[in-house]
């Protein structure tokens, strides 16, 4: 039994890298699954792909010659034609029991820039969806995700992790916006980009009493669909400098694998504002708005994902010992499930084992009753229950042994010694 994961998150990899790796559309997704079953068809797969991480997880009930993390590593270098040394420092690999915590701390957004954000949990969910749907999923990947579900559900409600601001849009509306801004209904408000985040970052700019709402992207169609969710108004992509001289609050969250807006550009549209203070959220990554914008004047307010995680390091800070009690829950939660997976992989072993020594007594026995035909039924009673009690004293030392390690979340090397020893033919 084995669970892999290999990840490439936030926190190792530049975002270049993660976009590079990241299995970002759902037909890019299906192709995915289809691969990974063509070159590992006993293996289950679930994708974890986000604007923040990429995670695969793998899982086999084999005690050797599972998935590895070369297996891994070598799929995703083939899908993406990225080579593996461009990668492979970057990512974070664990199995078994560390793979099973980081899933649950995932899911429970331990690891999450913005501590206790809901949105990843639903992101797990969606994931675990998909794999089902691609026929991803196993015995294994089920009971796991499964389980993180349950985990991150158990956390919220045990622990304050989810109290305050636990979304990127909630921290950045909340510590920033209202910094520079006592009231947002009588500001404009422009969004570049119809993607989730700016849809989220719009739930809280309203809640805030934003009602002056513009947005402008690429695709019109999406930019229609996301400004009539808020009264807003979609505008042409082409007048976007317009808009950058008029709006009071930027928000972009843009997927552009470049700078969008570079600082000659913005000092041209600020030329035709009245200078008016300009709060912008730059929540793309990599960034929409040069860095060097922050230094046109002293009313332009930019924010970008550094100066998120700064102030959510804070925050994290601050509710430390709510942390401390998700890890305990998720390292109790870890060892339940480590003895819930032994339990099922040690169960068919025992059976197994059994049925051999007993195959064996039955086929002694019969011998026996062949040259003494004499015995009567009282007489063959007692031999069967005296041989009974010898095999199950036999066989008492190494199913408790094996049943101990199993609670204690660690029987393969016994499981594998088992086998060998005494169930013939397996390797």
């Amino acid at each position: 039994m084995n669970v892999l994961v290999v990840s490439c998150n936030h926190h190792k990899a530049g975002v270049q890298l993660r976009e590079r790796l990241a299995f970002s559309n759902p037909e890019k997704l299906q192709h995915a699954y289809r691969q990974w079953h063509a070159l590992h068809p006993d293996s289950e797969l679930v994708v974890l792909s986000t604007c923040n991480r990429v995670e695969i997880y793998a899982a086999d009930e084999q005690d050797n010659a599972g998935v590895s993390f070369d297996d891994i590593t070598r799929f995703i270098s083939q899908f993406h034609d990225v080579p593996t040394d461009e990668f492979v420092d970057s990512v974070l690999a664990q199995s078994g029991m560390d793979a099973v915590s980081h899933l649950f701390q995932v899911a429970c957004s331990i690891d999450s820039m913005v501590l206790g954000e809901p949105q990843i949990v639903n992101q797990v969910k969606e994931a675990y969806r998909i794999a089902q749907l691609h026929d991803g999923c196993g015995p294994l990947t089920n009971v796991l995700f499964q389980h993180a579900l349950k985990v991150s559900a158990q956390v919220r409600t045990e622990t304050g992790l989810a109290d305050g601001r636990v979304s990127i849009a909630s921290v950045a509306v909340g510590d920033f916006g209202k910094s520079i801004f006592s009231r947002f209904d009588n500001k404009t408000v422009l969004v570049i980009g119809a993607g989730e985040m700016a849809e989220e970052t719009l739930t809280y700019l309203q809640s805030e009493g934003a009602c002056k709402i513009v947005v402008a992207n690429r695709n019109r169609d999406r930019a229609e669909r996301l400004a009539a969710k808020f009264q807003g108004e979609a505008v042409d992509y082409a007048s976007l400098d317009g808009w950058l001289a008029k709006a009071d609050v930027i928000v972009s969250t843009t997927g552009a694998s470049e700078t969008l807006i570079s600082k000659a550009r913005f000092v041209a549209a600020r030329a035709r504002s009245n200078c008016h203070p300009v709060f912008i959220l730059d929540l793309a990554a990599p960034r929409d708005f040069d860095p060097a914008i922050a230094t046109v004047d002293e009313n332009v307010f930019l924010y970008d994902i550094d100066a998120l995680e700064e102030t959510c390091n804070r925050n994290r800070k601050a509710r430390e010992a709510e942390v401390q009690k998700a890890m305990l829950i998720i390292a109790n939660q870890t060892q339940n499930f480590m003895q819930l997976i032994y339990h099922r992989a040690t169960g068919p072993v025992i059976h197994r084992l059994r049925e051999h020594w007993h195959d064996i007594s039955r086929g002694e026995l019969e011998r026996l009753y062949r040259k003494l035909p004499t015995l009567d039924d009282p007489q063959r009673q007692a031999i069967e229950a005296t041989i009974q009690r010898i095999v199950n004293k036999l066989l008492h030392p190494p199913l408790e042994a094996l049943k101990d390690e199993a609670k204690a979340g660690t029987p393969d090397g016994l499981l594998h010694a088992i086998r060998r020893l005494f169930l013939f033919g397996e390797k």
